[in-house]
């Protein structure tokens, strides 16, 4: 049957016409147009109801290969490095034990408010008050605040905020307030600050 004869007897071909039982009669392009339909729906029903579940576990194990492999970098990198991790960790360890120690026990805080007392008259100034506070409990520190009172110029001021940080324990200066005292032509200055010292929480 040529191409035109095949046309005619397709475009003569009423679809209402169509009997299973009798397809072994219709035209050869209907044939053609139904086994071509019947495949796709059988592609289209594999994939839907076998490939589909496949492609999505697929990419669910290419998601978590990525994931072992980042983990496999990082582990390899710490044990690439695990000589120079021991080496800073002793350097740290070192560090915080040199900082423990100047921080003062119970029985050196007396001797830390003489160094004060010795620091500010040391600077030429005239101590008016020195007062322990209330210890403040830190995560692994106890806070000592120390209010300080003193007199002086403006230079013996500042000589003594510097000699303070010299001390061989650690004591920080926090809220500063300096205001003029006796007449308008006095260069005397009066100092309110708090001092803060710290000791190692050990256990407590």
């Amino acid at each position: 049957m040529s191409l035109a004869d095949s046309l005619k007897s397709l475009n003569e071909f009423d679809v209402n016409d169509l009997d299973l039982n009798n397809a072994g009669i219709w035209p050869m392009p209907v044939k053609v147009i139904v086994m071509l339909l019947v495949f796709g729906l059988v592609l289209g029903g594999g994939y839907w109801f076998f490939v589909k579940d496949e492609y999505s576990r697929l990419s669910q194990v290419e998601k978590k290969e990525v994931e072992l492999k980042d983990q496999y970098e990082q582990k390899a990198y710490k044990v690439a490095n695990l000589a120079v991790f021991k080496k800073q960790m002793a350097e740290m360890e070192e560090t915080f034990g040199a900082l423990v120690k100047q921080l003062p026990s119970d029985t050196e805080v007396p001797g830390l408010l003489e160094d004060i007392t010795n620091t500010a008259v040391g600077n030429g100034l005239e101590l008016d008050e020195i007062k322990l506070q209330p210890e403040q409990k830190k995560d692994f520190y106890i806070e000592l605040p120390i209010n300080l009172k003193v007199r002086g110029t403006y230079h013996e001021l500042a000589s003594f905020v510097s000699s303070i940080a010299g001390l061989p324990r650690i004591v920080t200066l926090h809220d500063f307030t300096i205001k003029p005292t006796g007449g308008a032509d006095s260069q005397v200055l009066e100092m309110q600050v708090q001092a803060r010292t710290y000791r190692y929480r050990a256990g407590e």
